[in-house]
């Protein structure tokens, strides 16, 4: 068994690196990266390792740790190579199919089990997106995912119990320094109230003393920034606090039942982990009913939970994915061991989502020809991509044809491989914005003029993170604080219109205008808040 173990691992890490770490800097930085990879960069430039801050102002919203491992990778490899802040993200998420692949062992279910499950996960949509992007989510849920698998070996075995407890609580910690409550709450209480309906708690007579270990070291690690930053900057912690406390109820709400489509998350995975929950129909079907249940329950309650709060947001069901992945593990498994003999009732499924995989493989090198401005190097991506999809895409039929689901299954993951490693650069084909203009050629402006540039009432994460450095703001608290300097730049909210009045004694004088869209106006995602209009000050004499 033990060749099969290295076998199955040893693939799994392979094809992580082929979905998470190939093309890291294809996509832009969007809002939530902009506010994380500003805050690391200030840590590197401002010395704000403690006393976190976006823009020179605090910002104490999120734990610092991924922020630190962010500024690390940034110190590293380079602030300027946008792969190298998404590297931390990259490696959490392996973290993340590695820990689920060994906890999967630990519920009776076979390696290859294990193996396909840890898969599905990292091929889901949601957990790609989050593994490749500068967001604090995946970093929470996979330090989480490793405290579970030790703390389920410290809920059934006596042996290796301080291990078990104390690696339990350095982890259980870590997550909580990643993004405060949110994954004990979404994945941490769901498997706990799963494993007490399904497996039962037993024998804690010799576990207590280990138990209050793994307590205090879960509160000490996850909690003591947050009682430091209490104690060094107490009146901005407690305003951002109020207002965090205040979002939770008022912003984003959405009605109870917004998760209903939870397992559309999985993206290519949505038929399968939708009949997947079909418990009365899988039931008998899997090789652990136990097992089976413990995962459905997990998953199932997941998404009450977090259909509790009232706000609500796509990502916040990242958590859901990773129980859903190892509940799908068992349909996927029903079908590697039975597909050839099954009727035609219950083939339509897969012939249905496996063939409309296959139909977009097939169609991909005809429909990006027209739809993608190619030109020099991304005639060979497009070509490399198309072999790849094209012959993914036949082989699927052909494997339908033959009844061979394994070939199937491992096909689709090799599709969204493909996608990842020989598409992304295709990305760059769809920036059609002609007015498109950099904050850092203004940067570089002020820095040759000797002036410096102020920002009139707010700030944009991702200009702030285009510009280089913090811009200050002239508003505070609805008050109007001008500049010192004779000479001055000031960025204007293109919707908003500069008042003559408030800045009688200067003369003013419309520049340019900078936009940091990279698709063309014209087009639907276009945002007027990464505009700006640019106007130089001057005191009067």
């Amino acid at each position: 068994m033990k060749p099969k173990f290295h076998r199955y691992l040893l693939a799994l890490i392979g094809v992580c690196l082929l979905i998470f770490f190939f093309n890291l800097d294809a996509l832009y930085v969007n809002i939530m990266e902009a506010r994380n990879f500003g805050s690391a960069r200030e840590m590197l430039h401002l010395d704000h390792w403690l006393l976190t801050t976006l823009n020179d102002i605090p910002r104490y919203e999120k734990p610092p740790l991924p922020t630190w491992l962010t500024a690390i990778s940034a110190k590293i490899f380079g602030i300027e190579h946008l792969w190298a802040l998404r590297l931390p993200a990259a490696c959490a998420a392996t973290l993340l199919a590695v820990s689920l692949y060994k906890f999967s062992a630990l519920i009776n279910i076979t390696r290859k089990q294990a193996f396909i499950g840890s898969l599905i996960a990292v091929s889901s949509f949601y957990i790609i997106f989050s593994g490749r992007n500068g967001q604090w989510d995946i970093f929470t849920h996979s330090f989480m995912m490793v405290a579970i698998y030790f703390l389920f070996q410290f809920f059934r075995d006596e042996r290796k119990l301080w291990r078990n407890a104390v690696l339990a609580g350095l982890f259980f910690g870590f997550s909580i320094l990643s993004k405060g409550p949110v994954s004990l709450y979404a994945l941490f209480l769901p498997f706990l109230i799963a494993y007490a309906i399904v497996y039962k708690f037993q024998d804690f007579r010799k576990k207590w003393g280990a138990l209050v270990v793994f307590l205090v070291l879960s509160l000490v690690v996850g909690l003591w920034w947050f009682v430091y930053v209490r104690l060094a900057d107490p009146i901005a912690f407690l305003e951002i606090t109020k207002d965090e406390a205040a979002n939770w109820g008022s912003y984003n709400i959405r009605p109870f039942y917004y998760y209903w489509s939870f397992f559309t998350q999985s993206g290519i995975w949505t038929i399968p982990s939708l009949v997947a929950l079909l418990y009365p129909y899988l039931k008998n079907k899997v090789s652990n009913k136990k097992a089976y249940k413990f995962a459905i329950l997990w998953t199932v309650l997941s998404v009450i939970l977090l259909s509790i709060i009232p706000e609500k947001k796509s990502r916040y069901l990242l958590p859901v994915l990773i129980p859903m992945a190892l509940n799908t593990s068992f349909y996927i498994e029903y079908l590697f061991s039975n597909f050839s003999g099954l009727k035609m009732k219950e083939k339509w499924v897969v012939y249905f989502n496996f063939g409309l995989i296959a139909t977009i493989g097939i169609a991909f090198p005809f429909g990006a020809y027209f739809m993608l401005d190619l030109d020099g190097i991304y005639y060979l991506w497009y070509a490399l991509t198309s072999i790849a999809l094209f012959g993914i895409g036949i082989s699927i039929f052909y494997y339908l044809r033959k009844n061979r689901f394994s070939k199937i299954f491992y096909l689709t993951v090799g599709f969204i491989c493909t996608v990842i490693v020989f598409g992304f650069p295709l990305i760059d084909t769809l920036i059609d914005n002609p007015n498109y203009k950099s904050f850092a050629e203004l940067k570089k402006q002020a820095e040759n003029k000797q002036f410096t540039v102020y920002e009139y009432n707010s700030f944009g994460p991702e200009i702030i993170w285009d510009y280089g450095e913090p811009i200050h703001i002239l508003i505070k608290n609805d008050s109007l604080s001008l500049p010192k300097e004779e000479e001055f730049g000031l960025l204007f909210n293109v919707t908003d219109t500069i008042s003559p009045e408030e800045f009688s004694g200067y003369s003013i004088k419309k520049v340019d205008q900078y936009d940091l869209n990279q698709i063309n106006p014209q087009k639907s995602g276009y945002k007027d808040r990464l505009m700006r209009d640019f106007y130089m000050l001057k005191k009067k004499d």
